[in-house]
Order: C-alpha cells, then sequence, then structure tokens
C-alpha cells in the first residue's frame, strides 16, 4: 500500500476590529458605521479561496479606530502572540485607517517574531463603487503567508503597497492612496500575486511588554504666535513627557523656548518635525529656539520619526521603568534605527 504523505497548508490568522473596511449603512442615504465581522469580510472576497492557505478568523471588536486604547493594543498584541505561538505563519489585522500608522507602530515596538504581522483597511466602505477593501484583505494575505515577508516586523498593506510601520503615513483623507512612506517609499508590493520587497529586513529593537502603563504624554504642534502657557502646567496636570511637533527641521518661538526650559527640567521634552517628510537637524541653526539652541537646554532631537510615532515610542520607554538618563540613551539609540535609510 502506498503510503501518502499529509500535506499542511500555512496558517494565516485574520482578526478584525472594525473601520471604513467593515463599515454598512442601515438604510440608503444614512452615514455608515461598523457592522461587519471577520467571516462577513472574508468570506466573499473573489481569489482568497484559491490560495493555499488555511485562514483563521477572529472577529475581535467593532470600533473605529479613533477609539482604540493602549490597552486595546496589548490585548490584541496578546492575542496575535498566541495565534503565532500555536502555529500560524503571520497575522493579519484589520482595522480603521484614520489611527493604521499608529497601530502598526505600537505593535512594531513589541512584535518579537519573524512571521510577519500584517495590517490593513480600506478608505471605502463596501458599499460605496470602487470600495477596494477585498483586495486589500487579499494581497495583505498573500504578504503574511510570504516566506519573504519573515523579519520585517509590523507592515502596513494598503493600494497593493507594502510599508514599514515606522515610515508610513496617512497623508491623505479620502483617496485610495492615502498612504505612502515620504522620502524612503514603499519597502515592497504586492504583483500577480507575489510580495515582493525592495530593501532587506530593517535592524530592529523589540521592547519587553510593560508591566504598568500608567504615565501619558502629550503631543503639542507649535505654531505660529502660539500662547505659550500650556507648558507651564503640564507637569501639574500630570503629564510626564511632552512630544512637540515642531517648525520646519524642530524649531519653536521664543517665548515657548523660555517655558521649555522649565519643563525639560522635569519630564523628558523630544522635538519632532511638523513638515511631514525629512528629519530634523542637529547642527545648523543656532538663534533662540533653534535645534543647536534647545539641545543645549536638554531637549532631544528625534531625527525622521513623525510626531505621532514619535509619542508611542517615548510612551513605551516610560512604561519600561528606567531612569532618566537611561531613558534618554536608550530613545536615542532606538531614534537611531529609524535614520538608517
Amino acid at each position: 500500500m502506498t503510503q501518502i504523505e499529509a500535506t499542511h497548508k500555512p496558517v494565516i490568522a485574520i482578526g478584525t476590529i472594525g473601520g471604513t473596511i467593515s463599515m454598512t449603512a442601515a438604510k440608503p442615504g444614512e452615514g455608515v458605521k461598523s457592522t461587519l465581522g471577520a467571516e462577513q469580510l472574508v468570506n466573499s472576497i473573489p481569489g482568497l479561496d484559491r490560495l493555499d492557505v488555511e485562514l483563521r478568523l477572529h472577529s475581535i471588536a467593532n470600533m473605529a479606530s479613533g477609539s482604540i486604547r493602549f490597552g486595546d493594543l496589548f490585548n490584541l498584541l496578546d492575542r496575535a502572540n498566541q495565534q503565532v505561538e500555536q502555529g500560524a505563519g503571520g497575522v493579519l489585522i484589520v482595522q480603521g485607517t484614520d489611527t493604521l500608522e499608529e497601530t502598526a507602530f505600537f505593535l512594531d515596538l513589541y512584535w518579537t517574531h519573524q512571521a510577519p504581522l500584517v495590517l490593513t483597511g480600506a478608505m471605502r466602505s463596501p458599499g460605496q463603487a470602487g470600495a477596494e477593501g477585498s483586495a486589500n484583505i487579499l494581497a495583505a494575505v498573500q504578504v503574511a503567508m510570504s516566506s519573504a515577508a519573515q523579519g520585517y516586523g509590523a507592515l502596513v498593506l494598503m493600494n497593493d503597497e507594502i510599508h514599514q510601520a515606522c515610515y508610513v503615513r496617512k497623508v491623505h483623507t479620502t483617496a485610495l492612496n492615502a498612504f505612502a512612506s515620504p522620502i524612503v517609499g514603499p519597502v515592497g508590493a504586492v504583483r500577480e500575486g507575489l510580495a515582493r520587497f525592495f530593501r532587506l529586513a530593517p535592524v530592529r529593537k523589540v521592547l519587553v511588554q510593560p508591566e504598568q502603563i500608567s504615565q501619558t504624554t502629550l503631543l503639542i504642534e507649535t505654531t505660529l504666535d502660539e500662547n505659550p502657557i500650556l507648558y507651564s502646567h503640564l507637569v501639574q496636570l500630570g503629564y510626564a513627557g511632552l512630544v512637540i511637533a515642531g517648525l520646519g527641521s524642530g524649531h519653536v518661538s521664543i517665548p515657548v523656548t523660555e517655558e521649555l526650559s522649565n519643563v525639560v527640567k522635569q519630564i523628558p521634552v523630544l522635538m519632532a518635525s511638523r513638515t511631514g517628510a525629512g528629519s530634523t537637524t542637529k547642527g545648523v541653526y543656532a538663534y533662540p529656539g533653534s535645534e543647536i539652541d534647545l539641545q543645549q537646554r536638554g531637549v532631544i532631537m528625534v531625527g525622521s520619526l513623525c510626531p505621532r510615532k514619535t509619542r508611542l515610542l517615548l510612551n513605551a520607554y516610560l512604561w519600561q521603568g528606567l531612569t532618566r538618563a537611561e531613558l534618554e540613551r536608550n530613545l536615542v539609540e532606538h531614534l537611531a534605527l529609524f535614520d538608517a535609510i
């Protein structure tokens, strides 16, 4: 008798937590709300049944992405870890696009596996003409099941483009090509059903999940003729760290600079740029409120990381229970990884 060896399909776990991709309207002409779960989203996708893969479907939540809390993300991370430990070769998370870049970066900070963690969503709800959600899920599954995607950490798949979590940003409110990675471009793309990568997997620094997440931080975008009064109350309000989306390559006004001199003595202050692309500078400008002046006062220039992700990184290190000196040293080392390209 001929013995036939059992073949095992690769396993991809899919978790849905809501977003435009899952939204429908109760009546024609009404606004859409999250209603669809994992099975409803996945089972009707053309071509998905032809992939040599076993899908594990999990409807985790149905919320707008702006309502996601840090605790939700750690619960999501625990679920994703459990799926990999139970044999999944990749994990796909489907959520709303408004905070997709932040979720991806947050999860990437703690993702310890070689298996890819892919996030996707949609710019159009299923009932709209040209809705792209099905195509995004199909392509995201193709990335998650690809051996080429191993070692990249968390990836964002939108519009057949693959983006690294640290670089990707939502750059348009409604367009289908709403996601981009300024300066560096996408790390890969899906072509004819295959995930193709343009750069090698990056050097990543993975953090230990914290035992507590009580410290909070504030992100402020500085503006023309800004009233600096808020800065003098930050510590009283309970903030343990501050991120500023600064002018140009990391600058603020003289009145704000004077307030920061006091703030930085009490809590870490990080300076990013509000421009949307490019790095903060370190040694170009020397006027009051410039990067040279701010660094002399103790402010940390973050480089190319965007302000929103800088806030998440600062939170992550505050939760590690480090001394101020240890925190700032580790932050600077971590930030340098994002300027490696």
